[in-house]
């Protein structure tokens, strides 16, 4: 009895997912995470290396730097992470990516970003070379998309503005994009930057001062981190909104066309694993999302003038 009750224990020991054991009994690593706030997104990939055998302040410490808005922050928090040292550096977002890139050559890097080749992350998704590998979120190719949602949704839409962060170089790809498909949809475009908290008053102000039909807000993380300012005053102002964040629309936005972030976050967590048990950044090619969802928030639909055609429409709401 003793002998196959020892045979069984070892059975169970060998059907044990060997990610599983190989993160329970290798030494603490850490992870730096580069993002401009606490986004809720970043939870996914705190579940995702939970779920590959990791727990925090056992065998992982995650150890996170936030910008606050404050994009020369990158720098220095990336570099500070670099002499902590890390084992790897996870970036959420363009200049958090670009900033990490820049200082060091060594430490693997996984970015999240909109359009990494367009700003040169990275040669090529296939082969990323160096030390970086990581998500495309395919964000500059939807904002054409989401032109074409608001027109779709508003057939008599002739003009719009897009808010966009002039410092942060993806939002260049993003601008460029949407004013293609808005010249090919005959939609006057005006572009309002906003770089910082200050700049906010006065883009209210143009904004209620120009003839619009609906407003694009390009995905950039400090635009983000203001949605709680931002929505609001579109919905007094009556303009319907489109964002890349789901989050923006729990924040008042009326709709959202993106990815699932949290989603892209687990599997940054399934490429940190791969590079903590030995692979190389530079074999691993940079993925992209292939699921998307239209998310629409129908209490700020009802204080529009879309009401019917929004509450009629397939897409997930909330």
């Amino acid at each position: 009895m003793r002998r196959r009750a020892f045979i069984a224990l070892v059975g169970a020991a060998a059907a044990i997912s060997p990610t599983i054991a190989w993160a329970q009994n290798t030494l603490t690593r850490r992870i730096g995470v580069l993002s401009n706030e606490a986004w809720r997104p970043l939870d996914g990939l705190r579940d995702g290396l939970k779920d590959l055998g990791y727990t925090e302040g056992r065998n992982i410490d995650l150890l996170f730097r936030y910008a606050a808005g404050e994009v020369d922050r990158f720098a220095t928090f990336a570099s500070e992470l670099v002499h902590v040292p890390v084992d790897l550096i996870v970036a959420w977002g363009m200049p958090a990516s670009l900033a990490a890139k820049a200082v060091t050559q060594t430490t693997p890097i996984i970015m999240i970003s909109g359009d990494p080749i367009a700003v040169g992350l990275v040669p090529g998704l296939a082969y990323p070379g160096g030390n970086m590998t990581g998500l495309s979120t395919l964000a500059a190719e939807l904002e054409s998309k989401r032109i074409e949602l608001m027109r779709e949704l508003m057939p008599r839409l002739t003009r719009i503005a897009v808010l966009s962060n002039p410092t942060n170089p993806y939002c260049a790809v993003a601008v460029e994009s949407a004013r293609r498909s808005a010249e090919a949809l005959g939609l006057q475009i005006d572009v309002i930057d906003v770089a910082a908290v200050n700049d906010l008053a006065n883009a209210s102000l143009k904004l209620r001062n120009l003839q619009l039909g609906g407003i694009l807000v390009v995905a950039d993380p400090f635009l983000a981190s203001r949605q709680t300012r931002i929505a609001p005053f579109l919905i007094e102002a009556g303009l319907p909104s489109i964002y890349t964040y789901g989050e923006s629309v729990r924040s008042g936005g009326l709709m959202s066309y993106a990815t699932n972030y949290y989603q892209l976050f687990r599997q940054a967590a399934v490429l940190a694993d791969k590079i903590l048990r030995g692979s190389k950044p530079s074999d691993l090619p940079v993925e992209q999302p292939i699921k998307f969802e239209l998310t629409i928030n129908l209490k700020t639909a009802r204080r529009s003038a879309l009401r019917c055609r929004l509450c009629c429409s397939p897409a997930r709401t909330r």
